[in-house]
């Protein structure tokens, strides 16, 4: 059956969690931005991603923008990986 992952040479791994349960769990400006998401995140995974850039940045904003730029750079490698 096929997966929500698309065509992508990235790591796949297969969890015991509730990933509904964990999306549901998260400020509601992380679900929206997860929701537009190029990649299939792990709700954990970008909650600890914007935890840590929120404290670099000390800005919501500006965190966001970090998971854009990260986003873009772990596409970037699966493009690479692609060719």
């Amino acid at each position: 059956m096929p997966r929500n992952l698309g065509q992508t040479k990235l790591r796949k791994r297969r969890r015991a969690e509730n990933p509904m349960r964990d999306f549901d769990r998260l400020p509601p400006e992380l679900r929206a931005w997860l929701a537009q998401a190029a990649m299939p995140w792990r709700p954990r995974s970008v909650q600890r991603a914007y935890q840590n850039a929120l404290a670099r940045t000390g800005d919501r904003d500006s965190a966001l923008q970090e998971l854009c730029r990260l986003e873009a750079a772990q596409l970037a490698k699966d493009t690479v990986l692609g060719a």
